[in-house]
């Protein structure tokens, strides 16, 4: 680990950020240009400390998962989240399709999204990062694990999992996640985590070998979604999607009508999030 050229770089970046990159309120009494180190630290959802002494040149080698997390707080580009890794020691990830690396481009639009339910998918429906109204909506899918961090698995493995969408919706639903599973499949090939996804399935649902058999083949995102709440209810939503210039993520946007009753429910749902929090 080059622990000098690690603390300059990442001392560097901070200054150079400022909070509205990250869709942060900067304040009127605000006596720093860049962010602040404990803005940063809870970005990257680290303690104050540990980075303080990283930025120092004192840490200790900072884990993958680590470097990671600084590289989506700090907004990289993929150029910049390699020699990050490079400087801290590590091989950088590979460019492939399950990088867990999210575009900076995705992430700044994100930031900017409040009031609206956004998320960002991989190119196997893998949660990577969601908004506050997108975790009350769906629930926090980014802290799964293993195959169950894959929309399309939980579809078809656990049954809780259908219970956002109404039942008549549920077919086509599954068709969508198994026609986004064949993408990406046609994308990374044979030996790859989309295969070893596949194989899994076929092994475990009846219903996804019968849908996989049809060859659908799509990046399905249907426009309007009819979502079921526990709390507030059913909500009708228009669904956009935004695409890295690759396919391989996708940026979901949820909004209401405007003075409809799904965007009631959506500022319901705001409210009722405040309150459990």
């Amino acid at each position: 680990m080059r622990s000098i050229e690690l603390a300059d770089f990442l001392r560097r970046r901070r200054e150079a950020l400022r909070p509205e990159d990250l869709g942060l309120t900067s304040g009127a009494r605000r006596r720093v240009a860049g962010m602040r180190r404990e803005e940063v630290a809870a970005q990257a959802g680290m303690s104050v400390n540990y980075y303080a002494r990283l930025e120092q040149g004192r840490g200790p080698q900072p884990s993958t998962s680590m470097l990671t997390a600084i590289a989506r707080a700090f907004r990289l580009s993929t150029d910049e989240r390699d020699y990050l890794f490079r400087v801290a020691g590590h091989a950088p990830p590979d460019r492939t399709f399950t990088s867990p690396h999210v575009a900076p481009g995705l992430m700044r639009i994100l930031d900017r999204l409040d009031h609206s339910p956004a998320l960002i998918l991989s190119s196997m429906l893998e949660t990577l990062v969601a908004n506050k109204m997108a975790v009350l909506l769906f629930g926090d899918h980014t802290t799964r694990t293993g195959m169950d961090r894959y929309d399309v698995y939980r579809w078809f493995t656990n049954p809780e999992s259908r219970l956002v969408y109404p039942p008549e919706d549920h077919e086509r639903q599954g068709r969508a996640a198994v026609a986004n599973l064949r993408v990406a499949f046609g994308q990374m090939g044979p030996g790859s985590r989309a295969e070893e996804l596949v194989r899994v399935l076929m092994k475990q649902s009846d219903e996804f070998v019968s849908m996989w058999e049809r060859h659908e083949v799509a990046r399905r995102f249907a426009d309007r979604k009819t979502l079921i709440h526990p709390e507030v209810g059913q909500i009708e939503l228009n669904c956009q999607a935004l695409f890295t210039e690759d396919q391989s993520q996708a940026l979901l946007v949820l909004t209401a009508e405007p003075r409809s009753a799904g965007q009631e429910l959506l500022d319901l749902l705001a409210v009722v999030g405040h309150q459990r929090f």
